[in-house]
């Protein structure tokens, strides 16, 4: 018979129990049971006391979370203090105990406590975290491109507005990588920071996995001869009858600061020798890529769903980090059960900024926090939302008047798997 969990100890992970914390994290995402040497090291570099959690069960560690210090990008470029929540397990033993609601309250309460304005997470099951007021805020599409459909000029041989297409090794992407990414996390809401560590496991250096295959890196230089694009991407070995290649290059990441280097990468990856297919990647459900093909209907979508969820721990601070639409001033009525951010507050917002404060004025919309994680970076729409009945409309009118402030001309997008 399960023990009550009650019995599980829920607690703050010592440096010395990273192996047993490993094996459990391993566990739960179905993976070799193992810890091996690399895995902890790498793990003891990034150790932080109290921001890694385990429940334990007569000393076996039975459940995992791991969160660390993010900025993630408002609409309008602010970087705003995120705790970034990861490494998320259950063992199947102890499911239905409440083990993630005690592990993730305690990280939750001590991210509000330091300061965050928000907590971000990849789900990997749509239903678990809404309860915990967490609200997806953006999506992520995959395309699968047909090359020999695309009609691109089979004759392309590099860009024609004298810029440049070069390959370089893993020593190239750790130096040039960092500041490329941060040009484009400058301008894009959504996207979340990298540490040293992330450029050291994308390259092969650390290797928190077991498996590594070293993939292939080009970057895109402009005609200044400055770096504006980069690409990760990986190729298989697949032949057809007759000696026809039906190879696939599988793109790990791409990284496009100008609309010239998205498309010289592109064209690159659809123009290398024996490629008749190109898988994207995650990218923004409103990306560029199909509209730079002469035939749009040449890459087809084989993933769309959703990506980052976002909770909001300070509504005050997260309304005034971003930037709006336009001129308004709305009452939003926010339900979090007992959370951080319940509460109604006065928005003013303008093209000079913005203020929030608490208030007693009338509300104009209630909605529950994870409804407010979702429409933060402006992504998702207020009137949609009223009419599946999660945001209530106290005042006629009132959705539409905060899509207007809140919406965005391009889809947020979070690049990163953490």
């Amino acid at each position: 018979m399960s023990r009550p969990h009650s019995d599980t100890d829920v607690r703050a992970v010592t440096e010395a129990e990273l192996p047993e914390w490993i094996r459990a994290r391993h566990t739960g995402f179905l993976r070799e049971p193992v810890a091996t040497e690399e895995q902890v090291r790498a793990r003891r570099d990034q150790f932080v006391p109290g921001r890694l959690l385990g429940a334990f069960d007569d000393g076996r560690c039975v459940a995992t979370l791991r969160s660390f210090a993010q900025e993630i990008t408002a609409v309008g470029g602010r970087p705003v203090a995120a705790d970034a929540v990861s490494s998320v397990t259950v063992s199947p033993t102890h499911r239905r105990r409440g083990l993630l609601t005690r592990m993730i309250t305690r990280d939750l309460a001590a991210a509000k406590e330091r300061g965050d304005v928000v907590a971000t997470l990849i789900a990997a099951e749509y239903p678990i975290y809404g309860r915990y007021g967490f609200g997806p805020a953006t999506w992520t599409a995959e395309w699968t491109v047909d090359v020999p459909r695309a009609g691109l000029d089979p004759r392309w041989a590099g860009p024609e507005d004298g810029g440049r297409v070069d390959l370089v090794d893993g020593e190239d992407v750790r130096k040039l990588g960092p500041e490329l990414h941060e040009r484009l996390r400058r301008t894009q809401p959504g996207a979340v920071s990298r540490d040293e560590l992330w450029w050291k496991v994308n390259t092969g250096v650390v290797r928190l996995e077991p498996s590594w295959t070293e993939p292939f890196y080009a970057v895109y230089r402009s005609a200044s001869g400055e770096v504006e694009g980069m690409v990760s991407y990986e190729a298989d070995d697949r032949w057809g009858g007759n000696k026809q290649p039906l190879t696939t290059a599988s793109v790990n990441w791409l990284i496009g600061v100008t609309p010239a280097a998205e498309r010289a990468l592109w064209h690159y990856l659809c123009s290398i020798d024996w490629i008749t297919r190109v898988k994207s990647g995650r990218r923004a459900p409103d990306d560029l890529l199909p509209l730079l093909l002469p035939d749009p209907r040449a890459a087809r979508v084989t993933t769309q769903a959703d990506w980052l969820w976002v909770r909001i721990l300070d509504v005050v601070r997260a309304l005034e980090a971003r930037t709006y639409g336009g001129s308004d001033s709305l009452v939003l009525e926010v339900v979090d059960r007992g959370g951080p951010a319940g509460g109604r507050y006065r928005l003013e917002a303008g093209p000079d900024g913005a203020s929030c404060a608490p208030t007693g004025g009338s509300a104009d919309l209630t909605l529950g926090a994870g409804e407010l994680a979702a429409l933060w970076l402006g992504d998702e729409s207020a009137v949609r939302l009223a009419a599946l009945g999660r945001v209530r409309e106290e005042r006629a009118g009132a959705a539409r008047r905060a899509d207007a402030l809140l919406r965005t001309s391009r889809r947020p997008w979070c690049p990163d798997l953490f």
